[in-house]
């Protein structure tokens, strides 16, 4: 049976570069970001990879995203490392929503074999993001 926790995180970092985009649509960005985890999930300086789709939306940006976060730290006490693969949507009012999956096999350490899932739902301009997870240890 999973556990679930919670908790929440900030971005510590954010760099995005703009790899394509047309004169009339969508442009296509990558992006790295550090983040920094408590709660559940305890680790500080994560290692984002994101590619984005910028599309035309509400009053502000809108799209959505997929990527990849090494998290090194603890979950439920144990120590190693894992990493999550991401998937999300932004809108035009600056809600950022996310879900999320523990990548099959990418567990290390005392967390061998993890597995889990989990999202979160983010304002822009907010400092920090709470996050909902559940788990089952290796």
């Amino acid at each position: 049976m999973p556990t679930h926790t919670t908790g929440s995180f900030a971005f510590a970092d954010w760099q995005e570069k703009v790899v394509a985009e047309s004169a009339d649509g969508p442009k296509l960005a990558t992006a790295v970001a550090t983040n920094h985890f408590t709660g559940g999930i305890e680790a500080t300086g994560t290692s984002c990879a994101y590619t984005i789709v910028h599309t035309a939306g509400g009053p502000g940006p809108a799209g959505g995203f997929t990527g990849h976060e090494l998290v090194t730290g603890t979950v439920g006490g144990r120590r190693g490392s894992f990493v999550l693969a991401e998937h999300g949507t932004f809108d035009g009012d600056g809600t950022v929503r996310c879900t999320f999956e523990v990548v099959p096999g990418s567990a290390t350490g005392e967390l061998a074999g993890l597995r889990g899932t989990g999202g979160f739902t983010a304002v822009h301009g907010e400092p920090s993001v709470p996050y909902a997870f559940d788990y089952e240890p290796g």
